[in-house]
């Protein structure tokens, strides 16, 4: 197979702005074919595109747990013959959240390339290498809730086959504080077994996190009126009382659509219950933490291609992306669609062939 056919089918696995998504899991070896995937007739359904290896700008990938040298990046450079000036970065260590950090990214070295440039961003985990063999209960939970997984995006300045519009890209930082740096933390136990130990407080820092990250993103996307009752209690809380219950903005106002990090029941209930937010509108995080487990930094494409498969997705709607990641750190992005799938249903996607059979129900969890 030819270098331009091979990044042809890693195109079928892509967004343009976004053009395409799919997502699909695999293991570490397996990144590298991607390209083996999906039909030909993929292609004609995606508006046209004929994709080069000379198409390719800018290459970003992310693995936080895996890190070869030569990296993921070169590898792919190496397989599909991209050009010698392509610029190539691979993000590790940056946990969960790295996806949309890999699409600021790109987005930061699209806004000073030239005008139609393409950026590949490819998020990608693997818990091969970092499995823990030990016995202390903290770091035997990743690996029951992390899985493999990946999805590859592309971003444009050329709109012509734009799916959807990056709007906001918010990043939230709270690793100056010892708590929030250690709740996600990679060590040696007691007999030097390495593994991810994830502490109690994980969920107390993330929300601080969502809460830092929500009161930068409201700004930027909440309507006036919101805005205005969320002025109003701030006032009211300093002059009157601080007993005044402070007023949480509805960012249902703001958003059809909600890809919540499927990093575990918990923060997909604490979100649900924090934002008000409908059953059907955090399905797609459900019915991905259900189907795939935690993938890391690519589920939230996997949540993205579910909305679109049961055909919700509507020209003007807006997604807001929500994630979470070791340091800890919350980003959010939001998108506006231009134009929704030719074919809605999960023909070409991760839900191919089963999206009809979710939702499923998820019995509850009881503690004893």
């Amino acid at each position: 197979m030819s270098s331009s056919a091979k990044l042809k089918r890693l195109y079928q696995l892509a967004v343009s702005n976004i053009v395409a998504i799919a997502a699909v899991p695999f293991a570490a070896s397996a990144l590298l074919k991607a390209a083996e995937l999906g039909p030909e007739e993929l292609l004609a359904r995606r508006r046209a595109l004929r994709p080069r290896a000379t198409d390719i700008d800018i290459l970003v990938v992310n693995c936080s747990l895996f890190a070869p040298t030569p990296s993921f990046a070169d590898m792919i450079v190496n397989r599909y013959n991209l050009r010698k000036d392509v610029r190539n970065v691979h993000l590790a260590g940056m946990g969960c959240s790295a996806g949309l950090i890999s699409v600021g990214l790109a987005r930061n070295l699209l806004q000073v390339a030239p005008r139609g440039s393409n950026a590949l961003v490819v998020s990608t985990e693997t818990i091969t290498p970092n499995y823990y063999m030990g016995k202390e209960r903290a770091m035997l939970l990743p690996n029951c809730l992390f899985r493999m997984g990946g999805a590859a995006v592309l971003l444009s300045t050329n709109g012509a086959n734009a799916r959807f519009r990056l709007a906001r890209v918010v990043r939230t930082l709270t690793g100056a504080q010892d708590g929030a740096y250690r709740c996600v933390y990679q060590e040696e136990d007691d007999r030097a077994n390495v593994g991810i130990n994830l502490s109690k407080d994980l969920m107390s820092v993330a929300g601080d996190a969502l809460k830092a990250n929500i009161t930068a993103m409201g700004p930027l996307v909440l309507p006036a009126s919101e805005q205005l009752l969320f002025a109003l209690s701030f006032i009211a809380r300093k002059v009157v009382s601080r007993g005044i219950k402070p007023y949480i903005p509805d960012f249902r106002t703001a958003f059809e659509h909600f890809c919540i990090h499927a990093g575990g029941r918990a923060v997909i209930d604490e979100l649900q219950r924090s934002l008000t937010l409908s059953d059907e509108q955090v399905e797609a995080s459900r019915m991905t933490l259900h189907r795939f487990g935690n993938t890391s930094s690519s589920s939230l494409w996997y949540e993205l291609a579910y909305v679109e498969a049961k055909g919700r997705m509507r020209r003007g709607d807006r997604v807001w992306m929500i994630g979470f990641g070791s340091g800890f750190k919350c980003n959010s992005a939001a998108w506006e669609c231009i134009r929704p799938p030719a074919a809605p249903g999960g023909a070409d996607g991760p839900w191919a062939a089963c999206v009809h059979r979710y939702p499923v129900d998820i019995p509850d969890v009881l503690k004893h």
